[in-house]
Order: C-alpha cells, then structure tokens, then sequence
C-alpha cells in the first residue's frame, strides 16, 4: 500500500472520534450540518501530511537509482523530517566510502557498475537460452520437498506449466508408489551429507493424470554453510526410451545367456566322447582354448570372451563391430557364408586356419566351430597353433 493512502486512511479513521462526540453532544442533526466540513479539512490535512513525507522518500528513491547506474555524483537533498534526514546523511557516507576504494583501486566508477550490469545480463541471457536448447527441465525443491523452481521445458513431457508446479509437494506429481520412493530417497540424501548427484527414475503422473511417464532426474543435494539440508537441484527429462533401450538389452542378456547354457551342454556332450574337454566353459575357454567367438549366420560377431584381446590385440568392443570374415585370413566373406551352411548340416567342424591380428599380422590357430540350432548362432573355439 502507498503511504498516502495509508496516510489518508488514518486521517479519516482519526477524524471518526470528533463526528461521535458531536453526535454524542449536539445529536445525529447537528453532526450531519458539519459532516461535510470534516471530512473535508480531513482529506486536506491527510493530502498536506502524506505530500511532506513520501516526497523526500520519492526523491530519495530516485537518486538511489542513480547511484545504482554508477552515477555517484548524485546530490542527495536535505529534509524537514530527522528520520529521513539521517537516512540521506548514511547514504552520504556511503557514496563517499564507495569513491574512496574506486580511487584506491584506480578504475572509473562507470566501469564498475557498467560491467556488473552487464555480465548479469550476459549470465541470464546464457541461462535462458541453456533452458531452451537442453532436452529436459530444471527443477528445485526446499528441504520439506516443495517444488521452489521450475523451468518451462516441464509442459512438453508433462503438459504442467511452471506455476502448477511451484509451491505444490513434488510427490503429488507422481505415482503412489514412486512418491514413496522420493521421499525415501530424499531423506536418505539429506543424511548422507554430500553434494553428489544421484539418478532417480521416476514415474510422473500426466497432468490429464490417465497415464504415466517414466522420467529420469539427475538431483543434486543441497547444504548451507553449517550443513543443514536446504533441499534438491535436479534435471530431468523422459527416459521413456532409454527404458525401452534397457529393456532390450536385459531381453539379449537372457538371450545370451540361454546361447552359454546350451554350450554348456554341448561340450557337456563332446567330454563324453573326449575326456580332454571340461565341461565347464570357463576352463574350456581357460585351459584348452585360448578365445571363443560367439557369430551369426550372417559371421555378425555377438559375443567374444574378454581375454581375445592377448592374442589378436582387439578388444571386446571393437570385435563387436567386426564379422568373422575380418578375423579370419585368406577367407573372403563369401567363402566364409559357404563353410557356414556345410557346419550347419554337420553340426560342427575343426579346421586349421589363420586369425588376422590388429596389427596386421597372423596367428596360426585350430578352429573349433559348432552350430547352436536353437539359437541358430555358431561359436568357434580358437586356440593357437605352435606348429
């Protein structure tokens, strides 16, 4: 409220004690003949105070702001009223202060200001546009877990807008269950008394509420200076398809691992017949084999076991975007595809045969290769010939 309408106000409300003692006196007649006049001299006498005090204040105001520009030259008016006096004198000092350090320091004063306003402008500027252009939203809460912040990118993924959120627990934006699981978190992190980031995958209700959406955030825990937590800094943003990404590679984990449960048998079935081969892949790939790589029928590599690198020098990693024709020497993919089909129809094979290092030379090696039906995949168990 402006301070000559509070001003005003008062006046009035003063001006209701004479009205009621010449009711009291003279009678609601008589009060009436005067009514006009008082509230009159009333108004006057409200107009005549609230202009002696708020225009010294309404000067004062603006030469602050002109000394916020880096305008100290600013010559601050003397008023009839002490209290506002004794403020101009404190602001006299400190603008005389202020001129004293600038000369110490030996730079203009305009600079100073000047470049203060302008970097907060480039640092907001840079802000604004870091909102727009990242795929996510930034949000904060306090320490009871009340959305405090928000960012505007929240609407595409939610249909929210900033103000639904703020001010509002952030636990009612998501899933019974994940809000549980928020709260958790957070009293967690607020005891851990560390600023790491944490991930939290989260389903957040839409704002129809008729569905869900899996989110994943990026928080940052957040203490004052004598470590109370003060709340969360957090990013997020859908991770609608990296959980469809997982997914799909906790599917080909099972699969593979279906593929070395059938190996297992497989060389469970050849130790019958040969007492050299341990049924246990890990001492067959240890002991009497030196690498396996696990192909398609298209020699798309799949799986290799980790210690190929010794002897061919790639890594797992790279054998991963490599087919069994680029290992294998001498061999074009074509010859390749057709020893395939004829492993296929015999099941298996063992054959002499040269490995192309990463280097680029060779390595004399004795192939083992057997055709998994099942999975219609092959594995070849490589070890070195030193002859």
């Amino acid at each position: 409220m402006r301070l000559r309408w509070l001003l005003t106000i008062m006046c009035l409300v003063i001006s209701l004690i004479p009205i009621a003692m010449i009711i009291g006196f003279e009678g609601l007649e008589i009060m009436t003949l005067f009514l006009g006049l008082i509230v009159f001299i009333t108004l006057a006498v409200a107009f005549v105070i609230s202009y002696i005090i708020s225009m010294p204040l309404v000067k004062l105001t603006k030469n602050i702001d002109e000394i916020s520009k880096g305008n100290l030259d600013v010559e601050l008016e003397k008023s009839e009223i002490y209290e506002i006096n004794n403020l101009t004198n404190s602001l006299d000092r400190v603008m005389a202060s202020l001129k004293l350090a600038i000369n110490k320091v030996g730079v203009r004063k305009e600079e100073i200001f000047q470049d203060a306003v302008k970097a907060k402008e480039e640092a907001e500027a840079k802000y604004e546009i870091l909102l727009k252009k990242i795929d996510g939203w930034i949000w904060e809460t306090d320490d009871k877990g009340v959305c405090t912040k928000c960012s505007g990118k929240i609407t595409g993924t939610l249909g929210y807008t900033p103000k639904q959120i703020i001010g509002k627990e952030i636990i009612r934006f998501l899933t019974p269950e994940d809000g549980n699981k928020f709260k958790d978190i957070v009293y967690i992190l607020s005891q851990q008394k560390t600023d790491s980031t944490s991930k939290l995958d989260l389903h957040w209700l839409y704002q129809d509420t008729t569905h869900s959406v899996w989110v994943r955030s990026f928080c940052i825990p957040v203490f004052d200076s004598i470590g109370s937590f003060k709340g969360l800094r957090c990013f997020s943003r859908d991770a609608t398809e990296y959980q469809v990404a997982e997914n799909k590679i906790e599917e080909l984990e099972q699969k593979l691992s279906e593929t070395y449960k059938q190996l297992h048998k497989v060389l469970q079935q050849q130790s019958m017949g040969n007492p050299l081969l341990n049924p246990s892949i890990t001492t067959v790939s240890e002991q009497e084999f030196d690498y396996m790589i696990l192909f398609d029928e298209n020699a798309k590599i799949i799986d290799c076991t980790n210690d190929i690198q010794k002897k061919l020098g790639f890594t797992k990693d790279e054998m991963l975007n490599l087919t069994f024709a680029d290992v294998v020497y001498l061999e074009s993919y074509k010859d390749i595809k057709a020893s395939l089909e004829n492993i296929k129809k015999q099941g298996s094979t063992q054959i002499k045969s040269i490995h192309k290092k990463k280097d680029g030379s060779s390595l004399f090696v004795s192939e083992h290769i057997t055709y998994l039906k099942e999975r219609n995949m092959f594995i070849c168990m490589v070890k070195q010939d030193m002859m």
